[in-house]
């Protein structure tokens, strides 16, 4: 695994990610941000944030081993939301918790940054979630 992730001393600690991924790989992977459709292209969730967040999770998951990655490979994720209002984010952390349930994973601890957006591509879209990894070179 070529990613170290931390928190230093001087940098606030967080439950949801790590401040910082150290990368030794040398195989970048950059993921389109991806929303909550599934494979045939049908929309999942429909106003449900959790539903479309672990869709989201589940789609990365699947672009990630498309080339033979994990999640343990993620240096950097970003959540694109279009309601950032404190009483939706904790359904964020409910699809998060859903999408590992189902990959059998815990929860990713790559840096996350979260973005408040006024509108995604579609406006059943209320997530959009991309990633960047890094691989070994193989």
């Amino acid at each position: 695994m070529p990613v170290r992730l931390l928190t230093p001393h001087t940098l606030p600690t967080t439950p949801t990610h790590h401040q910082v991924a150290v990368s030794s790989g040398s195989q970048m992977v950059f993921i389109a941000g991806q929303v909550a459709l599934d494979a045939s292209g049908a929309h999942v969730g429909g106003d449900d944030v959790a539903a479309q967040v672990e869709q989201c999770y589940l789609n990365v998951a699947a672009a990630l081993g498309a080339v033979g990655a994990t999640f343990d490979d993620v240096v950097k994720l970003t959540a694109y939301v279009t309601d950032l209002d404190p009483a939706v984010l904790p359904q964020f952390g409910d699809g998060v918790a859903r999408a590992c349930d189902r990959l059998g994973i815990a929860p990713p601890m790559a840096p996350l940054t979260g973005i408040g957006v006024a509108a995604l591509a579609e406006p059943e879209f209320r997530v959009e979630i991309e990633a960047v990894a890094v691989l070994a070179r193989r």
